[in-house]
């Protein structure tokens, strides 16, 4: 008897250290695999917060038509966005037909009026302060302000902007917000019920109904600024969106993000019937990549496409309008490469079918430089499936890397965004670093690399490329306040080059 149970306690004894070793080797699995994955800022890592998504429970109670439930989700993740530039933001100085020069809300000023207040909107979409906007509801400020739904005010980082969607993104220093449920904008389908909800005319939390009216729509708004690479494949609603809107959630009837209302069509600024929202998933991948790298990671198949018209099959002999025509191949190009070759028609593209130029834009923009993707051709009645490397618009197949300090330099001075620790230990609450300095008016007056500049002319500075802008806008000699590393309150007079000289940088 006394055998048997020294056996039964030897065996769970066994047991226990056999339990123990696995563990061991677990955590050791997870320390030395982990780090990996926990450092890359994603999106859909980030809306994991159950204390949140749990908000989406109390729709299953909610009758058909009753859209309460859908406002009280959307309500709380919806941002009031106030933009302060120093006299350069571009006003509405052309024909009123300008989306962008309306949507941007009032209190809008004309240039050298002084200090120039816009207002827009935006969108959580993490828990610890990621919000999404409209790269022209921010562009050009010196001071971004968030208010939150519950009137909290907040000074927000710049996180990346992105001309060619008309994106941004910004972040503050709180947690446990309330963000949307990124849905899927591949399913959006033409007469679906959609909510708009933003801060038009500064009325915040305004919230409007309508359904969607088309997809795939290229207006050619963005590329009409001059983008090249604009990417334009809207999302077209009837939902009630004006000045201020812009940067808003376009929400369907599970309360999931499914657009960013980015531009209205109207000869008086105002609503008439037609609104234009960025489709989410676009949405991510530039988010994501504005995240993780500091600048959109933009994939080139390096063709030139026309729609498909009656008239162009017609002249090219095609046997009906699929697809996406190729008018021109680009020299060396990742469709040269994968075989692709001028006339051929582009059917499908990563397994996803290709109906117009917009499409396929939008298809491209999702991928990043290096990526590998299948597309289907037609050539000569008879279908081809390729295999591209996607490649940057440098001609490489490999990521870029964001040159930070490129984008905050005026005249030989870098400037980077300051930590909320570096603020705490300098006492400051606002200013930017001077990260480097290699010459020109700032080293001439004496300011050291790592002091923190807070005023600009008696104008607080708050971001980098906020006080580049007011840089930009002076002449002559301007006065610097702010700190050491050390402390001390320094003040620099610094007399700035001539316009020429600033043109040439």
């Amino acid at each position: 008897m006394n055998m048997k149970r020294l056996f039964e306690q030897q065996k769970w004894v066994g047991l226990l250290l056999a339990g123990m070793l696995g563990g061991v080797v677990s955590l050791f699995g997870f320390m030395a695999f982990a780090p990996n994955s926990f450092n890359e800022l994603d999106i859909e890592a980030k809306q994991n917060a159950s204390a949140q998504l749990a908000r989406y429970a109390k729709l299953e109670a909610v009758p058909a038509f009753d859209f309460t439930g859908v406002s009280e989700i959307a309500n709380p993740a919806v941002v009031h966005i106030k933009t302060t530039s120093s006299g350069t933001m571009q006003g509405n100085t052309q024909i009123p037909m300008d989306p962008f020069d309306f949507f941007r809300g009032p209190g809008f000023q004309m240039p050298n009026q002084g200090p120039s207040v816009a207002s827009g909107s935006g969108v959580i979409i993490s828990d610890d302060g990621y919000i999404v906007t409209n790269n022209h509801v921010v562009e050009n400020g010196n001071k971004i302000e968030v208010v939150l739904n519950d009137k909290r005010t907040y000074i927000a980082e710049l996180v990346g902007t992105d001309k060619n969607t008309d994106l941004a993104v910004l972040r503050i220093a709180e947690g446990n917000l309330p963000f949307l449920k990124l849905g899927n904008s591949d399913e959006v389908k033409v007469g679906q019920w959609v909510v708009a909800v933003g801060n038009p005319f500064n009325l915040n939390s305004t919230v409007t109904l309508g359904i969607v009216s088309a997809v795939g729509r290229n207006i050619d708004l963005i590329r009409s600024k001059g983008n090249q690479y604009a990417i334009e494949n809207f999302i077209q609603t009837d939902a009630a969106i004006n000045p201020g809107n812009s940067g808003g959630a376009l929400v369907n009837v599970r309360g999931e993000l499914v657009g960013i209302n980015t531009a209205i069509a109207s000869q008086t600024g105002s609503y008439a019937g037609y609104g234009f929202a960025v489709p989410v998933n676009l949405m991510k991948k530039i988010v994501n990549d504005l995240m993780k790298y500091g600048q959109v990671q933009r994939a080139i198949l390096g063709v030139s496409i026309q729609e498909i018209t009656q008239d162009l099959a017609d002249e090219k002999g095609l046997k009906d309008l699929k697809g996406v025509f190729i008018a021109d191949v680009i020299d060396n190009g990742a469709a040269e490469k994968a075989g692709i070759s001028k006339g051929d028609v582009i059917l499908s593209l990563g397994g996803e079918e290709v109906n117009s130029s917009s499409r396929l834009q939008e298809l491209v923009g999702k991928y990043r430089p290096g990526d590998k993707v299948k597309i289907i051709i037609k050539r000569s009645d008879k279908e081809k499936t390729l295999t591209a490397t996607l490649l940057s618009k440098d001609g490489e197949a490999k990521l870029e890397t964001a040159s930070v300090n490129s984008l905050n330099t005026f005249d030989g001075m870098a400037m980077v965004n300051t930590t909320r620790d570096e603020r705490t230990k300098a006492n400051l609450k606002n200013g930017v670093k001077v990260s480097e300095i290699q010459g020109g008016c700032f080293k001439e007056s004496g300011i050291p690399e790592g002091f923190y500049i807070t005023n600009i002319n008696n104008e607080k500075v708050y971001s980098a490329r906020g006080a580049v802008s007011i840089l930009k806008s002076l002449s002559g000699s301007i006065v610097i306040e702010g700190k050491t590393s050390s402390g001390k309150e320094k003040i620099f007079a610094v007399k700035l080059p001539k316009a020429k000289e600033k043109s040439e940088q």
